[in-house]
Protein backbone atom coordinates (compact mmCIF):
# COMPACT_ATOMS: atom_id res chain seq x y z
CA UNK A 1 0.00 0.00 0.00
CA UNK A 2 2.98 2.01 0.84
CA UNK A 3 4.47 1.55 -2.55
CA UNK A 4 1.04 2.05 -4.24
CA UNK A 5 1.25 5.34 -2.29
CA UNK A 6 4.67 6.66 -3.55
CA UNK A 7 3.85 5.41 -7.11
CA UNK A 8 1.17 8.45 -7.04
CA UNK A 9 4.12 11.00 -6.15
CA UNK A 10 6.43 9.74 -8.81
CA UNK A 11 4.61 11.71 -12.02
CA UNK A 12 3.89 15.06 -9.54
CA UNK A 13 7.81 15.05 -9.18
CA UNK A 14 7.93 15.60 -12.72
CA UNK A 15 5.50 18.09 -12.47
CA UNK A 16 7.30 19.91 -9.80
CA UNK A 17 10.45 19.74 -11.45
CA UNK A 18 9.03 21.25 -14.55
CA UNK A 19 7.79 24.24 -12.41
CA UNK A 20 11.55 24.48 -10.54
CA UNK A 21 12.84 24.80 -14.48
CA UNK A 22 10.27 28.03 -15.27
CA UNK A 23 11.13 29.54 -11.77
CA UNK A 24 14.31 28.97 -12.85
CA UNK A 25 13.77 30.29 -15.89
CA UNK A 26 12.38 33.86 -14.68
CA UNK A 27 14.54 34.33 -12.34
CA UNK A 28 17.54 34.38 -14.84
CA UNK A 29 15.97 36.78 -17.05
CA UNK A 30 15.08 39.24 -13.85
CA UNK A 31 17.17 42.20 -13.71
CA UNK A 32 20.09 43.41 -16.13
CA UNK A 33 20.10 39.88 -17.91
CA UNK A 34 22.06 39.84 -21.25
CA UNK A 35 22.23 37.74 -24.32
CA UNK A 36 23.85 34.69 -21.91
CA UNK A 37 20.90 34.70 -19.38
CA UNK A 38 18.38 34.61 -22.14
CA UNK A 39 19.93 31.57 -23.75
CA UNK A 40 20.35 29.91 -20.31
CA UNK A 41 16.58 30.57 -19.40
CA UNK A 42 15.58 29.49 -23.02
CA UNK A 43 17.68 26.30 -21.82
CA UNK A 44 15.61 26.45 -18.72
CA UNK A 45 11.88 26.30 -20.49
CA UNK A 46 13.78 23.14 -22.89
CA UNK A 47 14.11 21.09 -19.85
CA UNK A 48 10.57 22.02 -18.65
CA UNK A 49 9.15 20.80 -22.07
CA UNK A 50 11.11 17.06 -21.05
CA UNK A 51 10.00 16.84 -17.67
CA UNK A 52 5.85 18.44 -18.48
CA UNK A 53 6.21 15.37 -21.52
CA UNK A 54 7.13 13.04 -19.29
CA UNK A 55 4.79 13.08 -16.30
CA UNK A 56 1.56 12.54 -18.40
CA UNK A 57 3.40 9.33 -19.22
CA UNK A 58 4.47 8.35 -16.34
CA UNK A 59 1.17 8.26 -14.62
CA UNK A 60 -0.31 6.51 -17.48
CA UNK A 61 2.21 3.80 -17.19
CA UNK A 62 2.12 3.45 -13.44
CA UNK A 63 -1.83 4.00 -13.38
CA UNK A 64 -1.78 6.39 -11.13
CA UNK A 65 -3.85 9.32 -13.04
CA UNK A 66 -6.01 11.60 -10.85
CA UNK A 67 -7.49 15.15 -11.13
CA UNK A 68 -4.92 16.73 -8.45
CA UNK A 69 -2.38 15.62 -11.10
CA UNK A 70 -4.42 17.21 -14.02
CA UNK A 71 -4.64 20.37 -12.22
CA UNK A 72 -0.94 20.51 -11.15
CA UNK A 73 -0.01 19.89 -14.59
CA UNK A 74 -2.15 23.56 -15.61
CA UNK A 75 -0.95 24.88 -13.26
CA UNK A 76 2.82 24.09 -13.83
CA UNK A 77 2.16 24.86 -17.81
CA UNK A 78 1.07 28.15 -16.63
CA UNK A 79 4.35 28.94 -15.05
CA UNK A 80 6.73 27.10 -17.12
CA UNK A 81 5.44 27.50 -20.56
CA UNK A 82 3.00 31.13 -20.27
CA UNK A 83 4.85 33.35 -17.52
CA UNK A 84 8.11 32.22 -18.31
CA UNK A 85 8.38 32.40 -22.41
CA UNK A 86 6.42 35.26 -21.83
CA UNK A 87 8.47 37.45 -19.39
CA UNK A 88 11.98 35.87 -22.07
CA UNK A 89 10.41 37.12 -24.98
CA UNK A 90 9.80 40.50 -23.37
CA UNK A 91 12.91 41.25 -21.99
CA UNK A 92 15.14 39.48 -24.97
CA UNK A 93 13.00 41.46 -27.83
CA UNK A 94 9.63 42.89 -26.96
CA UNK A 95 11.25 45.18 -23.65
CA UNK A 96 12.21 48.58 -26.26
CA UNK A 97 8.75 48.92 -28.11
CA UNK A 98 7.50 49.56 -24.54
CA UNK A 99 3.80 49.11 -23.45
CA UNK A 100 3.19 47.64 -26.91
CA UNK A 101 5.90 44.89 -25.89
CA UNK A 102 5.11 44.71 -23.24
CA UNK A 103 1.34 44.08 -23.49
CA UNK A 104 2.18 41.40 -26.61
CA UNK A 105 4.09 39.57 -24.02
CA UNK A 106 1.16 39.61 -21.22
CA UNK A 107 -1.77 38.53 -24.18
CA UNK A 108 1.20 35.24 -24.69
CA UNK A 109 0.88 34.62 -21.22
CA UNK A 110 -2.85 34.99 -21.16
CA UNK A 111 -3.93 33.53 -23.97
CA UNK A 112 -1.41 30.31 -23.39
CA UNK A 113 -3.67 30.40 -19.80
CA UNK A 114 -7.11 30.16 -21.47
CA UNK A 115 -5.91 27.74 -23.70
CA UNK A 116 -5.25 25.18 -20.63
CA UNK A 117 -8.62 26.17 -19.35
CA UNK A 118 -10.72 25.32 -22.20
CA UNK A 119 -8.41 21.98 -22.26
CA UNK A 120 -9.11 21.25 -18.80
CA UNK A 121 -13.25 21.67 -19.58
CA UNK A 122 -13.05 19.72 -22.51
CA UNK A 123 -11.23 16.94 -20.55
CA UNK A 124 -13.58 16.70 -17.96
CA UNK A 125 -16.69 16.54 -20.61
CA UNK A 126 -14.68 14.07 -22.61
CA UNK A 127 -12.30 12.00 -20.05
CA UNK A 128 -11.92 9.63 -22.43
CA UNK A 129 -10.47 12.26 -25.00
CA UNK A 130 -12.71 12.80 -28.20
CA UNK A 131 -9.60 14.42 -30.03
CA UNK A 132 -9.19 12.41 -32.71
CA UNK A 133 -5.31 12.20 -32.50
CA UNK A 134 -5.42 16.18 -32.46
CA UNK A 135 -4.90 18.95 -30.38
CA UNK A 136 -7.82 21.82 -30.54
CA UNK A 137 -5.68 24.80 -30.47
CA UNK A 138 -1.94 24.71 -29.98
CA UNK A 139 -0.86 23.09 -27.23
CA UNK A 140 1.22 25.78 -25.13
CA UNK A 141 4.06 23.79 -24.52
CA UNK A 142 4.36 23.79 -28.01
CA UNK A 143 3.84 27.33 -28.71
CA UNK A 144 6.57 28.28 -25.64
CA UNK A 145 8.93 26.10 -27.61
CA UNK A 146 8.73 28.28 -30.65
CA UNK A 147 9.54 31.13 -28.72
CA UNK A 148 12.40 28.88 -27.44
CA UNK A 149 13.53 27.33 -30.27
CA UNK A 150 14.14 31.12 -31.65
CA UNK A 151 16.34 32.40 -28.92
CA UNK A 152 18.57 29.14 -28.77
CA UNK A 153 19.11 29.27 -32.72
CA UNK A 154 19.69 33.24 -32.52
CA UNK A 155 21.93 33.07 -29.76
CA UNK A 156 24.07 29.73 -31.25
CA UNK A 157 24.25 31.54 -35.20
CA UNK A 158 24.41 35.22 -33.84
CA UNK A 159 27.78 34.10 -31.62
CA UNK A 160 25.96 35.51 -28.40
CA UNK A 161 25.32 38.65 -29.70
CA UNK A 162 22.16 40.78 -28.87
CA UNK A 163 19.07 41.07 -31.07
CA UNK A 164 19.46 43.45 -34.17
CA UNK A 165 16.81 46.00 -33.70
CA UNK A 166 15.13 45.29 -36.97
CA UNK A 167 14.33 41.43 -36.22
CA UNK A 168 12.13 42.84 -33.39
CA UNK A 169 8.83 43.28 -35.27
CA UNK A 170 9.13 39.80 -36.96
CA UNK A 171 9.13 38.39 -33.15
CA UNK A 172 6.56 40.59 -32.02
CA UNK A 173 4.51 39.17 -35.41
CA UNK A 174 5.74 35.82 -34.26
CA UNK A 175 4.49 35.99 -30.60
CA UNK A 176 1.00 37.31 -31.25
CA UNK A 177 0.57 34.77 -34.35
CA UNK A 178 1.44 31.93 -31.32
CA UNK A 179 -0.84 33.55 -28.95
CA UNK A 180 -3.88 33.84 -31.24
CA UNK A 181 -3.06 29.95 -32.81
CA UNK A 182 -3.27 28.87 -29.16
CA UNK A 183 -6.88 29.98 -28.45
CA UNK A 184 -8.07 29.38 -31.75
CA UNK A 185 -9.76 26.16 -33.28
CA UNK A 186 -7.05 25.15 -35.35
CA UNK A 187 -6.19 21.38 -34.64
CA UNK A 188 -2.33 20.43 -34.06
CA UNK A 189 -2.03 16.33 -34.67
CA UNK A 190 -0.78 14.58 -31.48
CA UNK A 191 1.13 12.35 -33.79
CA UNK A 192 0.13 9.87 -30.16
CA UNK A 193 -1.12 7.19 -32.72
CA UNK A 194 2.02 7.45 -34.87
CA UNK A 195 3.03 3.52 -35.77
CA UNK A 196 6.16 2.46 -37.92
CA UNK A 197 5.15 2.38 -41.90
CA UNK A 198 6.08 3.31 -45.08
CA UNK A 199 4.48 6.69 -44.95
CA UNK A 200 6.47 7.39 -41.56
CA UNK A 201 9.79 6.69 -43.09
CA UNK A 202 9.04 8.90 -46.03
CA UNK A 203 8.36 11.85 -43.83
CA UNK A 204 11.34 11.28 -41.97
CA UNK A 205 13.48 11.01 -44.59
CA UNK A 206 12.06 14.28 -46.00
CA UNK A 207 12.33 16.49 -42.65
CA UNK A 208 16.13 14.67 -42.39
CA UNK A 209 16.42 15.98 -45.64
CA UNK A 210 15.71 19.17 -45.75
CA UNK A 211 16.78 19.50 -41.87
CA UNK A 212 20.07 19.31 -44.24
CA UNK A 213 19.49 21.45 -46.55
CA UNK A 214 19.22 24.26 -43.92
CA UNK A 215 22.09 23.12 -41.50
CA UNK A 216 24.25 23.86 -44.73
CA UNK A 217 22.70 26.92 -46.67
CA UNK A 218 22.30 28.57 -43.28
CA UNK A 219 22.92 27.39 -40.20
CA UNK A 220 22.40 24.23 -38.18
CA UNK A 221 20.70 26.17 -35.04
CA UNK A 222 17.79 27.18 -37.46
CA UNK A 223 16.76 23.84 -38.38
CA UNK A 224 15.10 23.26 -35.13
CA UNK A 225 13.08 26.44 -35.64
CA UNK A 226 12.40 25.31 -39.69
CA UNK A 227 11.19 21.97 -37.76
CA UNK A 228 8.31 24.42 -35.36
CA UNK A 229 7.25 26.56 -38.05
CA UNK A 230 6.61 23.40 -40.44
CA UNK A 231 4.38 21.85 -37.64
CA UNK A 232 2.40 25.48 -37.41
CA UNK A 233 1.97 25.76 -41.01
CA UNK A 234 1.07 21.60 -40.91
CA UNK A 235 -1.90 22.35 -39.00
CA UNK A 236 -2.91 25.36 -40.77
CA UNK A 237 -3.28 23.50 -44.35
CA UNK A 238 -5.22 20.77 -42.48
CA UNK A 239 -7.48 22.85 -40.84
CA UNK A 240 -8.01 25.05 -44.05
CA UNK A 241 -8.30 21.85 -45.93
CA UNK A 242 -10.99 20.45 -43.84
CA UNK A 243 -12.95 24.03 -43.78
CA UNK A 244 -12.81 23.89 -47.41
CA UNK A 245 -14.15 19.76 -47.76
CA UNK A 246 -17.18 20.86 -45.08
CA UNK A 247 -17.75 23.93 -47.66
CA UNK A 248 -18.00 21.88 -50.57
CA UNK A 249 -19.85 19.03 -48.72
CA UNK A 250 -22.62 21.97 -47.72
CA UNK A 251 -23.42 23.16 -50.92
CA UNK A 252 -23.49 19.83 -52.10
CA UNK A 253 -26.01 18.66 -49.26
CA UNK A 254 -28.27 21.87 -49.72
CA UNK A 255 -28.63 21.57 -53.85
CA UNK A 256 -29.51 17.62 -52.91
CA UNK A 257 -32.31 19.28 -50.46
CA UNK A 258 -33.32 21.31 -52.75
CA UNK A 259 -33.57 19.30 -55.55
CA UNK A 260 -35.41 16.85 -53.27
CA UNK A 261 -37.66 19.62 -52.18
CA UNK A 262 -38.82 20.64 -55.78
CA UNK A 263 -39.43 16.51 -56.66
CA UNK A 264 -41.33 16.42 -53.81
CA UNK A 265 -43.71 19.66 -54.30
CA UNK A 266 -44.19 18.48 -58.30
CA UNK A 267 -45.45 15.23 -57.21
CA UNK A 268 -48.02 16.71 -54.52
CA UNK A 269 -49.29 18.70 -57.17
CA UNK A 270 -49.27 15.64 -59.67
CA UNK A 271 -51.30 14.03 -57.40
CA UNK A 272 -53.66 16.69 -56.37
CA UNK A 273 -56.53 16.75 -53.44
CA UNK A 274 -58.63 13.49 -53.40
CA UNK A 275 -56.37 12.05 -56.08
CA UNK A 276 -55.56 8.33 -55.49
CA UNK A 277 -52.08 8.52 -57.24
CA UNK A 278 -49.98 10.55 -59.72
CA UNK A 279 -51.44 11.92 -62.68
CA UNK A 280 -49.33 9.44 -64.98
CA UNK A 281 -50.73 6.39 -63.25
Amino acid sequence: MKLRKLMFVLPNLFTVTSIFCGFYAITLCTGEAGPVQFYQSALAIFFAMFFDGFDGRVARLTKTQSDFGMQLDSLADVTSFGAAPALLVYKWALAPMGFLGLFISFAFAACGAMRLARFNVLAQRDPHGGGGGHFVGLPIPLAAGVLVSLIISHHVAAAGEPLTVGARVPVAVAVVALSLLMVSTVRYRTFKDARPSRKTALVCGVMAVAGGVIARQFHPAWVLVAYSFAYLLLGLVESAAQVGNRLVARKVGGGAAVVAAVIDDDEDEDEGPGSDGPAYL
